[in-house]
């Protein structure tokens, strides 16, 4: 009997197990933490507070995927209309703000729509980075008061330093017809991508994986320090030595690529031009759920605001909180290539709250009953110049020596939830051709 590897037990990693299901080769996961689920798991405060690492939710239209995720769950799950929102100067703004400019300044709203036209009226040249995309698809006044702003915190570089393949769906592109309505009233319709998701009634984010996880082998506690793809050896740093005749790794690359025995220079020169945001969670619980947001997400475009986004999961399940509490989750982003972090993640929770209170989501009689910190090492894939060239030459040589590569941080792409799900069971096709 064969025996195929898989490295990591998140979304990714499940995907591969799946796929596996059936098949007659052993197949086992392996994760370095003393629990399953990688950047899917919950955290549970002793008071009753759920938080996930980052805003977790499932709005695939792969009816496949929704019935499997939602047999994961025995069929517990919230099916959420999807709200957003968006923070500027003190202006609270329907998502997307390029339709929904009612109620901002009216000398601000005309200066975005004479920009608008008048790049509409331009010929479209050839765009060679998102911040020429931005431009050409809002005007210069909107791209840079809105999207520009929010790139600079949220990918931790400047928009100019950004490639366009990550956009798809993502950013939309309004007519003028669309800015002018948006303009005028606050009725309009909703153009954004996500319409709905679905969360685990209980349980938090992570019920999905831990229900995906079956009746798959699981070792943990075993973090790989070692990978010999001549001997098809895996060496853990509690002395455990695994031999494979397939693998599937969903390790972050950065992190893999100095484990391999024998990996040629160009290779390791290659991995550190990719570029990745992490990530501080600033978790708050508050004494009550009342008028904290009528939404799920909000947007932050002021730089003198510390986070990028917040998600409220009391507002993805009423079980994420004890009854008649609320909850926010805060983002700060940092980068090791663009940005660095100073401080500590813990240092990052005042600053927060007090932004909270200023924006007007924290009251100053507010109970604060839960506040925490959690940092996230790999968070947003950042699509930076350098990185087709350099993801070109780690692939390769991991497609060379028989390594599958899967998942957010494998495949290093913008990848939601699904599309994890999906790259796993790619990774384990792979795998099984080897064979």
């Amino acid at each position: 009997m064969s025996a195929i590897a898989i490295l990591g037990t998140g979304m990714a990693a499940l995907g591969a197990s799946y796929r596996l299901r059936g098949e007659k080769h052993r197949c086992v996961l392996y994760d370095k933490n003393t629990y399953a689920g990688g950047h899917t798991v919950t955290a549970r405060s002793p008071d009753g507070f759920s938080f996930d690492v980052g805003p977790h939710v499932s709005f695939t239209k792969d009816e496949r995927i929704q019935e499997l995720f939602a047999n994961a769950v025995n069929g517990a799950y919230e099916d959420v209309k999807y709200s957003l929102n968006n923070y500027w100067q003190g202006h609270w703004i329907v998502h997307p703000v390029q339709t929904n400019l009612y109620g901002l300044p009216p000398d601000v709203i005309t200066k975005i729509v004479l920009s608008f036209v008048e790049e509409m009226q331009k010929p479209l040249g050839e765009v060679e980075n998102y911040a020429e995309w931005l431009i050409a698809s809002y005007g210069k006044v909107m791209a840079e008061t809105f999207p520009m702003a929010y790139t600079a915190k949220y990918h931790t570089t400047p928009a100019e330093n950004l490639r366009t393949d990550w956009i798809g769906p993502r950013m939309y592109r309004p007519t003028l017809e669309e800015v002018l309505m948006g303009a005028l009233t606050p009725k309009v319709a909703n153009v954004h991508y996500v319409q709905s998701f679905r969360y685990p009634t209980y349980g938090g984010f992570q019920a999905y994986p831990d229900g995906l996880r079956g009746e798959a082998e699981v070792v943990l506690g075993h973090e790989l320090v070692r990978l010999d793809p001549s001997a098809r050896e895996l060496i853990f740093r509690n002395g455990a030595r695994v031999a494979y005749d397939a693998l599937v790794s969903s390790i972050a690359l950065p992190d893999l690529i100095p484990m391999i025995v024998g990996v040629p220079a160009e290779v390791v020169e290659a991995v550190s031009q990719l570029a990745c945001s992490s990530v501080v969670l600033v978790n708050v619980g508050l004494g009550r759920a009342d008028n904290i947001s009528k939404v799920q997400i909000s947007y932050f475009y002021d730089r003198d605001v510390i986070f990028s986004r917040l998600c409220f999961p009391h507002m993805f399940s009423p079980n994420n909180v004890p009854p008649g509490h609320g909850s926010i989750q805060a983002e700060v982003y940092f980068s090791k290539k663009y940005m660095p972090m100073s401080g500590t993640p813990e240092s990052c929770i005042e600053p927060v709250i007090a932004d909270l209170r200023r924006v007007g989501l924290i009251r100053e009689d507010d109970e604060i009953l839960y506040k925490n910190a959690t940092f996230a090492k790999y968070a947003n894939i950042i699509f930076d110049h350098d990185r087709p060239k350099a993801l070109a030459t780690v692939h390769g040589y991991l497609d060379e020596i028989g390594v599958n590569y899967c998942g957010r941080y494998g495949d290093w792409a913008y990848l939601w939830t699904d599309d994890s799900f999906k790259s796993g069971e790619r990774a384990a096709e792979s795998a099984l051709a080897r064979l």
